[in-house]
C-alpha cells in the first residue's frame, strides 16, 4: 500500500487536484440526483455533471500516470497537463453551476449575460482538452513508456480518445439545429444544437446514461472513444495478469499482439457506433447493416485473436523440449 500511495504522489499534481475536485462533484451530484426533483429534458438537473465528473476522474488520474512517466519534454508535458486540469475544472465547473441554476449547459442560445460569457468560454475549453489531449498523445508517440504492449495501448487508446473528443466539436453546437424547450423552472431557453441526430432532444432515453433509444446520439461514440484507453490498458493488466498461469503468453511479443488484436477490434465498435449515430440510429436498434459492419470487424478480429493465440502455443511447445534439453545440460545428465 505504501508503494502504491508513493506511485501516486508522483502522478501529474495539477491533474490530480482536478481528480479531486471531480471526485467531489460525483460525491454533490450524486447526492443531488437523490434529493433534488428538479428536471430538464425528462432527466434530473444533476444527471450531467454526475457523468462528466466521473468521465473526467477517468480520463484525468490517466493523463496524470501517463505524464509521469515522461522522459523527454517533461516540462512542456507539465504544462500541458495543467492546462488541461484548468481547463477541465472551468468547463466541468460551468456544467454544473447550469445544473444548479436549472438550466442547460450545452447549446443553451439564451442571451442573458452569464449564459453567454459562459458558453464562449465553454467552446473555448472544448478546444483546449482537445488540443491538450492531442499534444499528449503525439508526445507519447514518440517516447517509450513501458513495454510493447503497454505501449501500443496507450497510443491506441489515447488515439481514440483524441477521435472521440473531435466528436464534441459537433456536439457544441454546429449543427446549426434549434429546438425552443423550457428549463427546470419552466423558463423558455432556445437550443442551438443537439446530441441527436433524427430526433430532438428530449426524447425517450436508456437508463443512467439517457442515450436515445429512438435516433442516432453522438454521445455513444464520444464515450466509447474517450474510454478506450482504459480498456486497453485493462487488457494489458489482464494478460499480465495471467502470464503466471499461463506459459505461452509470457513472450512480450505475443501480448503485443493480442493488444493489437483487441486494439482494432475496439477500433471497430467506435466505428460502428459512430456510422450508426451519423445515420440517425438508436444504439439498442441495429439494422442489417449496422449489425453486418460490427460483424465484420468481429469475424476479423477473432480470426487473428485465433491466429495468435495458435501460433504461440506453438511456439511454445518448441520452446519446452529445447528448454529441459538445456537444463539437463546444466545438471550434467
Amino acid at each position: 500500500m505504501r508503494t502504491v500511495l508513493e506511485e501516486v504522489r508522483s502522478w501529474h499534481r495539477p491533474l490530480m487536484l482536478m481528480v479531486l475536485a471531480m471526485s467531489g462533484l460525483v460525491l454533490t451530484a450524486g447526492i443531488g440526483l437523490a434529493v433534488d426533483g428538479r428536471e430538464i429534458l425528462n432527466e434530473s438537473v444533476w444527471l450531467k455533471p454526475f457523468k462528466f465528473g466521473l468521465s473526467f476522474v477517468l480520463y484525468g488520474a490517466t493523463l496524470a500516470w501517463l505524464l509521469s512517466k515522461l522522459r523527454k519534454a517533461k516540462r512542456f508535458g507539465w504544462w500541458t497537463g495543467t492546462a488541461f486540469a484548468i481547463t477541465g475544472i472551468v468547463d466541468v465547473g460551468f456544467i454544473a453551476v447550469q445544473a444548479a441554476r436549472g438550466t442547460f449547459s450545452h447549446f443553451n442560445d439564451n442571451s442573458d449575460t452569464f449564459n453567454q460569457v459562459g458558453q464562449k468560454v465553454f467552446m473555448s475549453g472544448v478546444m483546449g482538452l482537445f488540443g491538450a489531449s492531442l499534444v499528449v498523445a503525439i508526445m507519447l508517440l514518440f517516447q517509450r513508456i513501458g513495454d510493447a504492449p503497454l505501449n501500443r495501448a496507450i497510443r491506441v487508446g489515447l488515439g481514440l480518445a483524441v477521435a472521440g473528443m473531435a466528436l464534441a466539436f459537433y456536439l457544441v453546437g454546429s449543427q446549426g439545429q434549434r429546438q425552443d424547450v423550457t428549463d427546470a423552472y419552466g423558463h423558455p431557453v432556445t437550443l442551438a444544437g443537439s446530441h441527436g441526430i433524427g430526433v430532438e432532444a428530449g426524447g425517450p432515453g436508456m437508463p443512467l446514461t439517457n442515450w436515445s433509444t429512438v435516433g442516432g446520439d453522438l454521445r455513444i461514440p464520444h464515450f466509447v472513444g474517450l474510454h478506450a484507453i482504459h480498456f486497453l490498458l485493462l487488457t494489458v493488466l489482464a494478460l499480465s495478469l495471467l502470464t503466471a498461469r499461463v506459459e505461452w503468453l509470457r513472450p512480450e511479443r505475443v501480448r503485443h499482439r493480442l493488444v493489437g488484436v483487441a486494439a482494432f477490434g475496439y477500433t471497430g465498435v467506435m466505428i460502428t457506433v459512430t456510422v450508426q449515430a451519423f445515420r440517425g440510429q438508436a444504439l439498442i436498434h441495429p439494422d442489417v447493416q449496422t449489425l453486418g459492419m460490427l460483424g465484420g470487424f468481429l469475424a476479423v478480429s477473432l480470426a487473428a485473436l485465433f491466429g495468435v493465440v495458435a501460433a504461440a502455443r506453438r511456439q511454445a511447445d518448441v520452446r519446452r523440449p529445447a528448454e529441459r534439453a538445456e537444463g539437463f545440460e546444466k545438471l550434467g545428465v
